[in-house]
């Protein structure tokens, strides 16, 4: 009982974290309306929170190893919460997007060491994999929740209680993880000095990377910020490679289980995050949808994702394989992505959306916990953090690369068609049904990487009794 509190304090503090990514959207129209935001500005209030989240997930991680995963946890979740409460007090622009950095940069700490702290707290395969299930599903799945809370919240109070509902919740959260959460301390004595310029070098690079992926600019502009990235990333490199106490043990790449399962996370993600986002745009923008029926419009992925998540995927792990899931998952959300692809200017729910939502909770539900299972499969106590902090790197850095990258293409191709004379609802549909496509095309992509980077499948699993318990 102890590890399921545990396990549920951490989820939620999960939960807190995704339901940000995704609440605002629904809200961003009346906080434009509200604050005066251009439509360029309005970006900012997405963009303030995924630069801080994506750039320090490996640096908080890292910080957990090396010092301890639970005050890691708590800290961020205290500096959410706080600042989750100015971002329900702000009054202005200013105030709002420097709040959102800062719940930026809280979120990336709490979410960061919770896949470490699980691991280590659930050492035996078939109750690892059932945990990893349930913080599969809250990853996720949040985003659905976020839509239909948003727009809840949005159309019964205001939207300044998109960020007033974190408090309370962040508060009971860090009460209860101060009470059930195992204390740890890293065993990694030998490595406690802080490595100071990786940390400066590798922030700096994700930083960049993030910042060039969500801001509009020019292609010059855009090619001179990828060539700074990649300069900061090449002297990390160099710095990790040559450094007695390195930041992050280059050794932990050479897993073609922890790449390939990281790489598959990237793309997935960039599919299934920039699908939410196109999603919600065709239902709000053709279909006429209010923000509540948004929310409902999305809510079989949930259902669907759980059901699996929290009650199957762990025996078909342990029966099948990882491996196995993480095709088949991907198999499935390629083709929900595909289905997508062809809704109408006319479409109607019950035929052209719902199919595609169940196959994208089918997908998901087996894909992200198989992934996750990968990713963390074989992390050694001592690092378990940092294997962490890389899967949540690369789900956030694809996220992003994926709403703008589908988001880019669907504007281009829209306003192609409006220039041809067509209508504005059968240019819009249009762009919407390209960046579908592309999803469907990332998702494979990512399958492909599976199926090439693990060409001999894992063992299914092997008996619990054969695996040492590890202490925290």
């Amino acid at each position: 009982m102890p590890k399921k509190l545990a396990l549920g304090v951490l989820c939620t503090g999960m939960l807190m974290i995704i339901l940000d990514v995704t609440i605002v959207n629904v809200a961003l129209p009346a906080i434009q309306h509200d604050l005066g935001f251009s439509p360029s500005g309005l970006a900012w209030v997405i963009n303030a929170y995924l630069i801080p989240f994506g750039s320090l997930l490996l640096l908080a991680g890292r910080i957990g190893d090396l010092v301890s995963r639970r005050g890691v946890f708590i800290g961020g979740l205290i500096l959410f919460t706080a600042a989750s409460a100015a971002c329900g007090l702000a009054d202005n622009r200013t105030v709002l997007i420097v709040a959102r950095f800062v719940q930026g940069v809280g979120g990336a700490a709490t979410s960061a060491v919770i896949l470490g702290m699980i691991v280590t707290m659930f050492p035996r395969p078939r109750e690892q994999a059932r945990a990893i299930g349930v913080y599969s599903f809250v990853a996720s799945a949040g985003g659905a929740i976020g839509l239909l809370l948003g727009g809840v919240l949005t159309e019964a109070v205001n939207w300044h209680w998109i960020f007033f509902v974190n408090v309370p919740v962040g508060l009971v959260t860090v009460a209860a993880a101060r009470r059930f959460l195992p204390y740890d301390r890293s065993r990694a004595t030998g490595r406690r000095s802080a490595d100071l310029a990786g940390a400066a070098l590798i922030t700096s690079a994700l930083m960049v990377t993030v910042y060039t992926i969500v801001s509009p600019g020019g292609s010059a502009r855009t090619v001179t910020l990828a060539a700074v990235a990649v300069a900061l990333l090449i002297a990390f490199l160099v710095r990790e490679a040559t450094a007695s106490s390195p930041l992050i043990p280059l050794r932990v790449f050479r897993s073609r289980t922890l790449t390939g399962a990281n790489i598959a996370q990237l793309l997935s993600a960039a599919g299934m995050f920039g699908t939410f986002f196109v999603g919600v745009l065709y239902v709000q923008h053709v279909l006429g949808y209010d923000p509540l029926k948004i929310g409902c419009a999305f809510l079989p992925i949930t259902v669907v994702m759980g059901g699996l998540s929290l009650r199957y995927t762990d025996r078909l792990i342990a029966r099948f394989g990882a491996r196995r899931l993480v095709i088949t998952g991907l198999a499935l959300v390629a083709a929900g992505l595909t289905l997508f692809a062809r809704v109408p200017v006319d479409g109607h729910y019950l035929t052209d959306v719902l199919p595609s939502t169940i196959l994208l909770g089918l997908g998901g539900g087996l894909a992200f916990p198989a992934l996750a299972a990968l990713a963390m499969g074989e992390a050694t106590p001592d690092d378990a953090g940092l294997a962490s902090g890389v899967f949540n790197t690369t789900a956030q850095v694809g996220s992003a690369l994926g709403l703008a990258v589908l988001a880019a293409l669907s504007a281009g191709r829209s306003s192609g068609l409006r220039a041809t004379g067509v209508s504005d609802d059968l240019a819009l549909t249009g762009g919407y049904r390209l960046a579908f496509l592309t999803a469907a095309a990332l998702a494979l992509a990512g399958l492909i990487v599976i199926v090439v980077a693990l060409r001999t499948p894992a063992p299914a699993a092997e008996p619990e009794e054969s695996r040492e318990l590890v202490t925290v």
